[in-house]
């Protein structure tokens, strides 16, 4: 799909640094099947068309045909088709651009929360709890109330304990996920059907928060998050295609019609969730017509064997709206959570530097093994320590496997050390970064980090791209919702909520970069450029 929207949004603001629109209407020399009387099936005209294509920035028309762009450029060089297409839409002025494509999501575990209890925006403990209350009212005894997307830093900062909802709930055990999706809270029963006491020891590349006394308080961080997630009942296929087809109107709503989905895995997951929602729900939805938008699918890299055999056997391609895209893994946590990993302790704990919620040896070995097998590799990380630890990597791979366009990526890159934007244009790492994490993180950031280290490294979107690095924007939905206007804006102004000035003004980006971001570059990205993420000849109508 490409998006129309009216002439008076924030997007002429980017075509107002352009020239004249009639300088980029050269006329071009077609090939011979575009001769008169190829027929189109829409012709679309008297539009002002972003088309993410540098030797053609603008144009007022374009004509489809198959479901690709069969032309695109002014009204006098479609006059051929007019009297053969199909069907014609005047635009009347409206500014369109490509659909969006929304380089990282969790689309059906975003779909199955927006069904769950919703804490996303509670700024008070009583909010919380009668938030909970409420939902609890309608349980059956001894069924899990699940949901999600709270965030402490509203409501001062105080981490939420069981004690909160152990009175509201003696029947029901709970889990409700920070925002971020690195911590969550369970109540005492969840803790009981867990097995987690005193005596239950921190996993690696997790941890059981702990009272004064050495008792859980409901808190668990990264994988220890595994002890109580193997003990909820999966959720039906029904549910969970229910939920792909909630989570799909949401983002096309929102003008996004291509996500790179990281699915339903976190740390402390199962690795087979991403694996069985591509058998029981994506096909399900492609052989039923029930697909919405295109998707382009990571898998948990611990299963790159049969990512590596499925793409030989059927192909990249699985259809017109499902992509294989490779595999993912985790450096370490979330800042949010205190667990991303850092160089120098966190100012407020002074004796927490993060987790690596991965051991580099067996990580480094399976990212081996999947770039030598033609995959593509995305980590997650968010720390300073923890990109420098994932480009030390990216190089040793490279220098092992050979030249090739890998694509390697680091989801997130938020926090960096000095130097390190250098490193991933020099190796040639795509920053996949998700602009209005900067929303929330920012007041967080420097209470955690401190002033100066916050400032000094913290969303550094303009000298990435300075440094001629490859950016990516995302949202990370349900993290943050889904809204890559919101998110441009956010780019290109940097105003926390409450704030009244840019955090890092020197970081702000231009509305033409930003759209980039979340079109052409998004698709090179996921190697999916010959499809999406322009208008240009060829490319798909993106519907």
């Amino acid at each position: 799909m490409w998006i129309a929207v009216s002439a008076t949004v924030v997007a002429l603001v980017a075509i107002a640094s352009f020239s004249p629109l009639d300088k980029f209407f050269p006329n071009f020399a077609l090939p011979h099947f575009f001769s008169h009387g190829v027929v189109a099936d829409l012709l679309v005209t008297n539009g002002t068309i972003y088309t993410g294509n540098d030797t053609l920035p603008f144009a007022d028309s374009m004509a489809i045909r198959n479901g690709r762009i069969l032309r695109i450029g002014n009204y006098s060089s479609m006059q051929d088709l007019a009297g053969f297409a199909i069907k014609t839409l005047n635009l009347e002025g409206k500014v369109v651009v490509p659909g969006f494509i929304d380089s990282h999501v969790h689309l059906i575990f975003g779909g199955l929360q927006m069904a769950q209890v919703q804490l996303r925006g509670v700024d008070r403990r009583e909010h919380f709890v009668n938030k909970v209350k409420e939902a609890l009212s309608n349980m059956r005894h001894g069924s899990w109330l699940l949901g999600g997307g709270w965030n402490n830093d509203l409501w001062g900062g105080e981490m939420p304990m069981a004690s909160w909802i152990d009175d509201i709930s003696p029947y029901n055990p709970i889990w409700l996920t920070r925002m971020d999706g690195h911590m969550g809270l369970a109540n005492s029963m969840a803790l009981t059907i867990a097995g987690i006491s005193n005596s239950t020891e921190d996993p690696g590349g997790g941890a059981v928060m702990r009272n004064g006394n050495g008792e859980p308080t409901g808190l668990l961080i990264d994988s220890a998050m595994k002890l109580v997630l193997s003990c909820i009942p999966e959720v039906s296929i029904e549910e969970r295609r229910e939920a792909l087809l909630r989570a799909s109107n949401h983002a096309l709503m929102r003008g996004v019609t291509t996500v790179v989905d990281f699915g339903r895995y976190f740390p402390g997951a199962s690795t087979e969730l991403s694996w069985e929602d591509l058998s029981d729900v994506y096909r399900w939805a492609d052989s039923s017509g029930n697909m919405k938008i295109r998707v382009c699918l990571f898998f948990p890299m611990e299963t790159w064997a049969r990512l590596y055999e499925l793409i030989n056997e059927a192909g990249r391609k699985l259809s017109q709206w499902i992509y294989l895209g490779g595999m993912k893994s985790f450096a370490d946590g979330s800042l949010g959570s205190s667990s991303a990993l850092l160089y120098e302790p966190y100012v407020d704990e002074v004796q927490n530097y993060g987790l690596q919620v991965a051991d580099m040896d067996g990580l480094y070995n399976m990212t081996v093994s999947s770039d030598k097998s033609g995959l593509q590799i995305a980590v997650h990380a968010i720390g300073d320590r923890a990109n420098d630890l994932i480009l030390d990597m990216f190089k040793l791979v490279a220098s092992k496997n050979g030249i090739r366009d890998r694509r390697f990526r680091i989801e997130h890159a938020q926090h960096l050390a000095p130097g390190t934007v250098a490193r991933f244009g020099e190796q040639e790492v795509i920053a996949s970064v998700q602009p209005d994490h900067l929303l929330y993180d920012a007041d967080s950031a420097i209470k955690k980090l401190g002033m100066e280290r916050a400032q000094r490294g913290s969303y550094l979107l303009k000298s990435l791209l300075s440094g001629n690095v490859q950016l990516a924007f995302g949202s990370d939905w349900p993290v943050v919702d889904i809204n890559p206007l919101g998110s441009i804006r956010t780019a290109m102004k940097r105003v926390p909520t409450g704030w009244e000035k840019a955090w890092i003004s020197s970081e702000c980006i231009s509305l033409n970069d930003a759209l980039n971001a979340y079109t052409i570059s998004a698709a090179r990205a996921c190697f999916l450029d010959e499809d999406v993420g322009s208008l240009s000849v060829g490319i798909l109508q993106q519907a």
